[in-house]
């Protein structure tokens, strides 16, 4: 779950990289968006892999 997480923000931040440097119009918006997409999964793919590990070990 963590691995996938950290997927996630490797996706986000390309994404960001590529979508925020100044390029013009509609892939900048779409960029934008699965920027903020892509750290939202991993914000929340992060929390559920943290907290159902320490579940599923102890």
């Amino acid at each position: 779950m963590i691995k996938l997480a950290f997927v996630f923000l490797i996706i986000a931040l390309i994404a960001g990289l590529l979508g925020l440097t100044g390029i013009a119009g509609v892939a900048v918006d779409i960029a934008m968006f699965l920027f903020i997409a892509a750290l939202v999964i991993f914000a929340a793919l992060l929390i559920l892999g943290l907290t159902v590990f320490k579940k599923v070990t102890s």
